[in-house]
C-alpha cells in the first residue's frame, strides 16, 4: 500500500496473476485491517479511510485461508510474529516474506520454511 512500485506490490501483483499463494488466518487478516487502516498509514499514500480498507479487503481475497490447527508460541523474539510463523507451519508455507528478517532467527527452519525478502520473492517467481 505504501510502495506501489517497490517489491511488495510486484509480489501481490504476482500472487494476483498466480505464480506465488498467499496465506492469511483470521487473526492476520485482522491484524492487516488495523494496520492499514490507521491514518499515519493510508494518509501518507493520499488515500481514504475507505480506500484503505478496499486494499486490505482485496488483499484478503487474494489469500488462501489457513485454519490454525496447532500453536507455536512463543519461540519468537517478537510475540507479534508469532501468527505468521504458525500461518506458515500449518499452511505449509515454502516461504516466510518479510522485511523484518532478524526477528524470525532459525526457528522457520526448523520448519523447512526460509525467510525471504520481497524482492528475492520477486526473483524466484
Amino acid at each position: 500500500m505504501r510502495s506501489p512500485g517497490g517489491a511488495s506490490s510486484a509480489l501481490l501483483q504476482g500472487i494476483r496473476l498466480g505464480r506465488a499463494t498467499a496465506l492469511l488466518s483470521v487473526p492476520m487478516a485482522l491484524e492487516y485491517e488495523a494496520k492499514c487502516t490507521q491514518a499515519q498509514h493510508h494518509i501518507a499514500v493520499g488515500l481514504s479511510h475507505s480506500d484503505s480498507v478496499d486494499f486490505v479487503m482485496a488483499v484478503i481475497a487474494l489469500a488462501e485461508p489457513v485454519k490454525i490447527h496447532y500453536l507455536w508460541r512463543p519461540r519468537l523474539k517478537d510475540p507479534n510474529d508469532e501468527m505468521v510463523l504458525e500461518v506458515a507451519v500449518n499452511g505449509n508455507a515454502d516461504a516466510i516474506v518479510t522485511f523484518n528478517q532478524k526477528d524470525y532467527g532459525v526457528t522457520p527452519g526448523e520448519f523447512g520454511i526460509e525467510v525471504l525478502l520481497p524482492r528475492e520473492v520477486i526473483r524466484r517467481i
